[in-house]
């Protein structure tokens, strides 16, 4: 286990700035609601979630209600918490995957329908197009076809937001920055996964790709389990408190400060989400908090219980993997819906109902997560 002495702070002057974030995130809440609804920031209704009964309402919710806990977070830390060993790298890809997130909004709220070119009509046009320079170019560019074609199976519809593979490329950036800061910025001892009961694995160089992995999973794990008033904003609460512990009794003053701000403005967020919500998070929030939890968990060591940390972020996410396989190459689906918290509101319980039970299992794992990394 990594442990940094310098830079520690008390626990009280740590929650003092959950408390500083709550606050400021109360305060000034009220304005961005009235600007989203001012400027209708609105999705509108999703095709693949018409059979939902929850889902009537939330077609005139706006969207980027995360801006509430990614602005508040962000000016808080510049102003008060700003390290240029621990806080810069977390904040910059928060903020960058955020920004990627708020394309997205903007673009399935203001933008036009966008459609890919599919596969067979490349193929087509390998064989008949009159343009030699065409047709080669058209054979060399086959393979970022066919990735961007099965990137499209994991995307919602209706399509006016980036595309799957043009988010992809954009996080893969802020996955490259978080490794290039925790491989060659923090240190020896960053190249190594720690495992409970004093198992150390040294990754080497490999930590690079593992990094930026870990990074786009969680963003879009995070993003996905966003689909249900109070369900990523209650489950992301109870993960930054148990790494702001994690950092604290680790060593990392001002990851675990970050950590706390991030609480507060979590609970600010959540209280306007619970059903029926004001605002909703949008891919803003959900996207730039996801980089951060991850980001957080690893630069302090323990990226081995991430994945009890965020638990039902994983199982969200693996879901729709489970999902998407079983139908394109199985031809026949596993669960009625994924992700599968819908799978649950199809089998007949109630929206809050999948809910706090989602909170209660993801509270479960991470504690054990917690235990794990006390070990």
């Amino acid at each position: 286990m990594i442990t940094i002495l310098q830079g520690t702070a008390d626990l009280a002057y740590i929650m003092s700035f959950a408390l500083l974030g709550t606050i400021v995130a109360f305060l000034w809440a009220p304005l961005l609601s009235k600007i989203l609804y001012k400027l209708h920031v609105i999705k509108g209704p999703k095709i693949e979630l018409s059979a939902l009964r929850s889902n009537t309402y939330k077609h005139t919710t706006p969207v980027m209600g995360g801006l509430l806990v990614i602005i508040t977070v962000a000016v808080i830390t510049i102003a008060f918490n700003w390290s240029r060993n621990f806080t810069w790298v977390p904040i910059g890809v928060m903020i960058l995957s955020a920004a990627l997130g708020a394309i997205d909004d903007f673009m399935n709220i203001y933008g036009r329908e966008r459609h890919s070119r599919k596969l067979d009509h490349v193929m087509r046009l390998i064989k008949v197009h009159k343009d030699f320079r065409m047709r080669a170019w058209y054979v060399m560019t086959l393979p970022w076809t066919a990735f961007k074609r099965m990137s499209v199976w994991f995307g919602s519809r209706p399509g006016k937001g980036i595309f799957v593979h043009e988010k992809l490329i954009l996080q893969f950036i802020a996955g490259s920055l978080t490794a290039w800061w925790i491989y060659a910025k923090l240190g020896p001892a960053w190249h190594y996964i720690y495992f409970p009961f004093d198992i150390a694995l040294n990754a080497g160089i490999f930590i690079i790709p593992i990094i930026i992995f870990i990074v786009m999973f969680t963003a879009n794990a995070v993003n996905i389990a966003d689909g249900m008033d109070g369900l990523a904003g209650g489950t992301l609460i109870i993960t930054f408190s148990a790494l702001t512990l994690l950092s604290w009794i680790n060593g990392f003053g001002e990851i675990a400060i970050l950590n706390a701000t991030t609480i507060g403005a979590l609970v600010a967020y959540t209280y306007f989400n619970i059903k029926p919500a004001r605002f909703m998070m949008g891919d803003v929030g959900s996207l730039g908090l996801g980089a951060l939890l991850a980001v957080n968990a690893m630069a302090i060591g323990e990226t081995s219980a991430l994945f009890f940390l965020g638990f039902i972020f994983y199982i969200e996410a693996l879901s729709v993997v489970i999902q998407v396989t079983s139908r394109y190459i199985f031809g026949r689906k596993v669960f009625r819906m994924a992700p599968i918290h819908h799978h649950f509101e199809l089998i007949g319980w109630s929206e809050e109902k999948t809910v706090m039970r989602f909170w209660i299992i993801h509270f479960i794992f991470v504690i054990f997560g917690f235990w794990l990394a006390l070990h």
